[in-house]
């Protein structure tokens, strides 16, 4: 009998992998608890529940693992937020592997990454686990603040921070609705939001942005609740895409928005898109950004700030068909 979670492995074997659920029961303003209720009646094989009393908690539940004997399977009951701190508490440990159950609003990791649609499906990949090493983002600034999906500044920015403060977005959570929340403050910022200069550095290169609506560095497709923003991203290839919107109308950002579901917007000249290991951004006013849809302050005016692979790795579930959210 072997502890390789890359062997295949009989009913009988299944207790060679650990499986721990972290839940967090306020994600999608509640619905995340009533789905884990219904869930864990399913789950036909031995677990762990853990679930998160406050914000960063998920990361050091993950940290405390780290020295744990024997593979664990490490499931995210929760939204991006919640997989962003798993994935940041597991990052560097051996014996962790991340997978996730779709339980937010928004749900990026889970179209980025493997999800488990039921537990069906972490029993099929308990008997057979295989797991991949994936880059991890981070956003430089003092600290490190990491992502695992994605991390932006601007436009995105201003409507994450609106959307996440906002009581709407929780009565439309209750009714299965969340994402609508984004649609109204996209309308609303549309009109409010001033574009500003970004200078970015990447390799020998220094390239000026003018009228910036938005800069989102990616590691996966996804953001904003299911838009493609980087059709290319992948999330093991050692690079980030760097995507920057500018000298656009608001009529015709409008219509770029339209387009980012289907990834058909980089067809537009407006919309600048590279690759690299590292880019330094820096921006001639303060605007809000994000990292994985979560808050994180305002950018630093006229100061360089760097958004880098990590050199950590983390480790999560690989299934040879990744099942649709």
């Amino acid at each position: 009998m072997t502890n390789d979670p890359n062997k295949c492995h009989g009913i009988a074997e299944l207790q060679l992998m650990k499986v721990i659920f972290i839940i967090n029961p306020v994600a999608g303003n509640g619905i995340a608890l009533k789905k884990w209720r219904l869930f864990e009646q399913t789950a036909k094989f031995p677990f762990e529940a853990q679930f998160t009393e406050a914000s960063g908690h998920a990361i050091q539940m993950a940290k405390a693992l780290h020295t744990s004997k024997g593979p664990i399977l490490l499931i995210g009951f929760g939204g991006d937020g919640t997989l962003r701190e798993i994935v940041a508490g597991a990052a560097g440990a051996e014996n962790l592997i991340v997978g996730a159950v779709a339980a937010g609003s928004g749900n990026d990791f889970c179209r980025g990454y493997t999800a488990f649609q039921d537990a069906e499906a972490i029993l099929r990949f308990l008997k057979c686990p295989k797991s991949i090493k994936e880059d991890l983002g981070e956003l430089c600034d003092g600290g490190a603040s990491p992502f695992v999906s994605s991390a932006g500044m601007g436009f995105d920015g201003e409507i994450s921070m609106l959307a996440n403060r906002s009581s709407a977005k929780k009565w439309l959570n209750r009714l299965g609705a969340g994402k609508i929340v984004y649609l109204l403050y996209v309308i609303k910022t549309l009109v409010s939001f001033e574009r500003f200069q970004l200078v970015v550095e990447e390799g020998n290169r220094k390239l000026v942005f003018d009228n910036v609506w938005f800069a989102t560095v990616s590691n996966q497709p996804y953001f904003g609740g299911g838009m493609k923003i980087s059709p290319q991203s992948k999330t093991d290839d050692g690079l980030l895409e760097l995507t920057v919107v500018h000298n656009l109308s608001r009529l015709k950002l409008l219509l770029v928005f339209g387009t980012v579901f289907t990834g058909t917007h980089t067809r537009f000249k407006e919309v600048a898109q590279m690759s690299r290991p590292q880019f330094q951004l820096t921006a001639g006013k303060a605007v809000f950004r994000h990292v994985d849809g979560d808050g994180a302050g305002t950018t630093p005016v006229n100061r360089a700030v760097t958004y880098a692979v990590s050199k950590q790795h983390w480790q999560s579930v690989n299934i040879e068909k990744k099942e649709e959210v």
